[in-house]
């Protein structure tokens, strides 16, 4: 009996070990850079950390009300229908107006500026989960393109490795139509085991600043967490992005508690025409790593922006909250502080210098 007990344990031990060796989990940065983060300040002990302490309660009596509140039924925790997207008109000639941006629903989005493109954690996957066929689906079930008519991009920005943000089908899409690709320490090696050619990535630490075909760019903190299976937690830095043209200057927040960061970033590198503001998939009980929307805004007033686009909703559920509860709240406290909000369809493009933008309730549609 004990050595049938002994090889059970034996066999959960090896199909855990062969399945943390799947692709999609990623890869583990190599001992040589590893040495290299250590000479960062914000690498101690052989995990990120964030610039302010920031912990999530993991004690049972909350753990359980987490996975009692996930189990309790909701209608208003997705939409009752497939949410509508707008087409996006793929054409293969660069734009060289005025900056656009085009959301397509949580955090991704395409940034055309100075005759670039660029996409912001593009996730395009199905669910944001390993196993796609056993994770929360996407609210509009298809997006507003197919990722193989995309026509070249100039640059790929990540945030973070988690699995809403850094999606294994869409780099292994994306991988041979981009230039480069622009993330945080550690996030490469993902990449280079996925097929991107070491020589197309770039990784860099909070306030690293570099230059790319005119425009400049700036890592910048964030205060969230990494990882990608239960034994990389931390080992991947996680960050906000600066994006600056010729014209227009564009803040995108990445996932983060509120913090002091943002005002830094603000007296930095502000003001910013746009900001996309992390704003959904919060809850009391990990407050310090996810804004709640009247954090949001203010957020959006530290790093001084001018107008808004609140990003982290409108795909997936990730949190216990009404779907609809992060827009609605970030439009009710931007009203009350006098902040320009903007609430684009997902696939309609915003013009950053136009004096209209979209503010329609179209999830009350």
């Amino acid at each position: 009996m004990l050595v049938k007990f002994i090889r059970i344990i034996f066999g959960l031990f090896a199909f855990v070990y062969l399945l943390l060796k799947l692709p999609v989990f990623g890869r583990r940065a190599s001992q040589d850079k590893i040495q290299q983060f250590n000479e960062s300040a914000n690498f101690i002990n052989g995990k990120f950390v964030n610039q302010e302490r920031t912990t999530m309660d993991a004690g049972l009596r909350t753990s359980l009300s987490i996975a009692r509140d996930f189990i309790k039924p909701n209608p208003n925790r997705k939409p009752a229908a497939p949410l509508p997207v707008q087409r996006l008109a793929i054409s293969g000639e660069k734009h060289d107006g005025g900056t656009k941006v085009t959301w397509f629903g949580h955090s991704a989005f395409l940034i055309e500026i100075d005759g670039k493109r660029l996409l912001l954690d593009p996730m395009f996957g199905t669910a944001p989960s390993p196993f796609p066929a056993f994770g929360g689906k996407r609210y509009s079930e298809k997006l507003p393109f197919e990722v193989e008519d995309l026509p070249f991009i100039d640059a790929v920005l990540f945030s973070h490795d988690h699995y809403d943000h850094l999606d294994y089908g869409t780099i292994k899409k994306l991988r041979d139509k981009t230039g480069r690709f622009f993330v945080p320490l550690g996030v490469g090696s993902h990449l280079e085991r996925w097929g991107v050619a070491p020589s197309n990535i770039e990784e860099h630490n909070w306030w690293d600043e570099m230059e790319f075909q005119g425009l400049s760019l700036a890592c910048t903190p964030s205060r969230h967490f990494s990882g990608r299976s239960l034994t990389d937690r931390n080992a991947t830095l996680w960050c906000s992005w600066v994006i600056t043209g010729q014209e227009e200057k564009i803040f995108f927040s990445g996932d983060s508690g509120y913090g002091p960061h943002f005002k830094e970033i603000g007296e930095k590198y502000g003001p910013f025409d746009l900001a996309l503001m992390e704003c959904g998939q919060y809850d009391e009980r990990w407050a310090a790593l996810h804004m709640m929307p009247e954090e949001t805004v203010q957020a959006h007033i530290d790093v001084k922006g001018k107008l808004m686009i609140p990003i982290h909703w409108g795909a997936f559920t990730l949190s216990v909250h009404d779907w609809t509860d992060p827009v609605e709240r970030a439009q009710k406290a931007a009203k009350e502080r006098g902040i320009l909000i903007c609430t684009p369809k997902i696939g309609e493009t915003v013009h950053v210098s136009s004096e209209e933008y979209p503010t329609v309730p179209w999830w009350k549609a």
